[in-house]
């Protein structure tokens, strides 16, 4: 999640990006996975607690790299076609994104994202949290969006998408059948697998029939 690792991936050929977005206290998007700073930053503390000045003074531990926001991401992006991108929308702890705040975060990402997509590239908003889901489909209906579950492709998950209207679905490798995804597929979604740590991963996910597998080491699979 720093620019320099996409700029790294896209130069050796990948095309296919997850991130995390999260919103800081006085209203800017970001990108981080984790709900603290502690592991991969040289700071303590929660993005939702602190200002985007507060943030810009970080560096990542292992490289160095500055902390990096949303719109630097999609401006990097922006002039590069074919780009497939997921933004996991961040929002599961309640007291930081109550629904008066997840709106403005909906929103804000929303046209962020979508003001700067690239010609011919597909950019999907994601979530475990069925709520920021529900709110873009709401005021944005043709925006593409998945549902996460730490499960495997079931029917259950199968029927929350559909309860939700919409086309996708990211599902855990572990539990999964060939027979599952084939059967979300036939219901119109398309199935998106996790985690991929190693080559095994990937080929699992091969064999399974995902429409589309992430992982942690897109130069290596590519």
């Amino acid at each position: 999640n720093t620019l320099a690792a996409f700029t790294g991936s896209y130069e050796k050929g990948v095309r296919g990006f997850e991130t995390d977005v999260r919103m800081t206290k006085d209203g800017a998007l970001v990108i981080l996975h984790d709900d603290k700073l502690e592991r991969t930053y040289n700071g303590t503390g929660r993005v939702e607690e602190m200002t985007a000045d507060a943030l810009r003074q970080f560096k990542t531990k292992k490289t160095g790299q500055p902390f990096l926001f949303l719109s630097e991401l999609l401006d990097y992006f922006a002039d590069k076609p074919g780009i497939y991108g997921e933004f996991e929308m961040k929002t599961g702890d309640l007291e930081a994104y109550p629904d008066a705040r997840l709106e403005a975060y909906c929103q804000k990402l929303h046209d962020a994202v979508m003001a700067r997509q690239p010609k011919g590239s597909i950019y999907v908003f994601t979530s475990f949290d069925k709520r920021p889901l529900k709110m873009i489909k709401r005021r944005y209906p043709d925006a593409e969006l998945l549902l996460i579950t730490g499960g495997p492709c079931c029917d259950q998950i199968i029927q929350q998408a559909q309860e939700l209207g919409i086309k996708r679905i990211g599902c855990h490798n572990e539990g999964t059948s060939r027979a599952a995804v084939r059967a979300a597929q036939k219901a119109g979604l398309k199935v998106t697998g996790w985690p991929g740590t190693n080559l095994e991963d990937y080929l699992l996910g091969i064999g399974l029939g995902f429409d589309a597998i992430c992982t942690d080491i897109p130069v290596a699979i590519h």
